[in-house]
């Protein structure tokens, strides 16, 4: 079949790996471990480029995890400019929340209207080189999901411009669950949909499975434990492991919402940009295009995201950390339990990527 080509596959053509992050189930901690993946795979390379893009419409919580709140989107001539958490760039977010003028503020929309701010997202977004683009989905399997897959169908085909082994060249998702039994029965009807719409399926994650005593760091099993592990068998799919409530993530994260981890971002100089006031402006069209000139615009500079050197390692020993964030994120109990999980991803989209190259041989 031959590929076909669109905005949003050519936006994304850059972009190495697509790894989306599916729950049946809200409340199972689905945007933290997007956080938590995303600052994983940074870490896995000082070169590494990361980017998020949060597609919860109607509750964003990414920016607030990463302490990006009060942020605005930037507008150049070659796209939206994500927002970025840290000094090098390297870890880029995309939100309707940056949008909304108040965070109390509600998203009443129907599915027209969040389809066409998910194609903007995926349309206009200038991610630049790209490692990894991990999509945080809202729970359930609803508009969002189906747009979002429906937009990146082009990517499902094969392109000569995103060869194979080098990277996995198709969409892959991360299931999350917890231990309970409705959250399990929730996350088999996620399975069943990524299985209808042919979404590979790296494995899954059982987010909440015990919880870790900030003493002595033992875990204790506060809900029913193996219920995941025993799905991930039964349903032949990938067992990434089990994530224990820690409660030094949970005051890490509440730190960066109050502002007492700080991060970088606003914009430095470069490229002229725009930035909207009021997200109803930004309606019929969503998101105004690079085009759009008028005077509910203000002009800043926005550099264009550069690639992190090898001198990351020679600024380590100043008295300012360049991405606090992550720093502190490495000292948690989560963090090692996320690393295995992220060894097991990578491992996943490795195997994945060799055996469409063998079936393209």
């Amino acid at each position: 079949m031959a590929s076909i080509e669109t905005p949003v596959s050519r936006r994304l053509a850059t972009v190495k790996n697509i790894i989306i992050v599916i729950s049946g189930k809200g409340g199972v901690g689905k945007s933290s471990s997007t956080v938590q993946l995303a600052l994983s795979l940074l870490n896995t390379s000082p070169t590494a480029r990361v980017g998020l893009l949060d597609l919860d419409l109607t509750g964003p919580s990414l920016p607030r995890m990463l302490g990006l709140d009060g942020q605005s989107v930037h507008q150049s001539s070659n796209g939206w400019v994500p927002v970025y958490a840290d000094r090098e760039r390297r870890l880029g977010c995309m939100s309707i929340g940056f949008l909304l003028k108040d965070r109390g503020d509600s998203v009443v929309w129907r599915g027209p209207k969040k389809d066409g701010m998910i194609r903007q997202f995926l349309a206009e977004v200038r991610w630049g080189d790209l490692d990894y683009l991990v999509i945080d989905t809202p729970p359930g399997t609803s508009d969002e999901h189906i747009s979002l897959l429906t937009h990146l169908h082009p990517l499902f085909l094969p392109n000569p411009n995103r060869p194979p082994p080098t990277f996995c060249p198709t969409p892959t998702c991360v299931l999350i669950t917890t231990p309970q039994t409705t959250a399990l029965n929730d996350t088999l009807k996620s399975l069943s949909f990524t299985r209808k719409l042919a979404l590979p399926v790296l494995g899954l994650v059982e987010n909440m499975a015990g919880y870790v005593c900030p003493c002595c760091g033992e875990i204790s099993d506060i809900f029913s434990k193996g219920g995941g592990e025993e799905m991930a068998r039964k349903e032949n799919i990938g067992w990434l492991g089990r994530v224990p409530i820690d409660t030094k993530l949970v005051k890490l994260l509440d730190d960066v919402v109050k502002g007492a981890v700080e991060n970088v971002t606003p914009a430095q100089a470069g490229d002229a940009v725009f930035v909207p006031t009021k997200l109803e402006e930004t309606i019929p069209e969503i998101l105004p295009r690079s085009s759009d000139t008028s005077e509910e615009f203000r002009k800043l500079d926005v550099s264009e995201p550069q690639h992190a050197e090898a001198k990351a390692s020679e600024d380590s020993g100043t008295a300012e950390r360049a991405f606090p964030l992550l720093d502190l994120y490495m000292e948690t109990t989560s963090s090692k339990v996320w690393k295995d999980i992220t060894d097991g991803v990578l491992q996943k989209i490795r195997e994945r990527g060799e055996e469409m190259a063998n079936a393209a041989r």
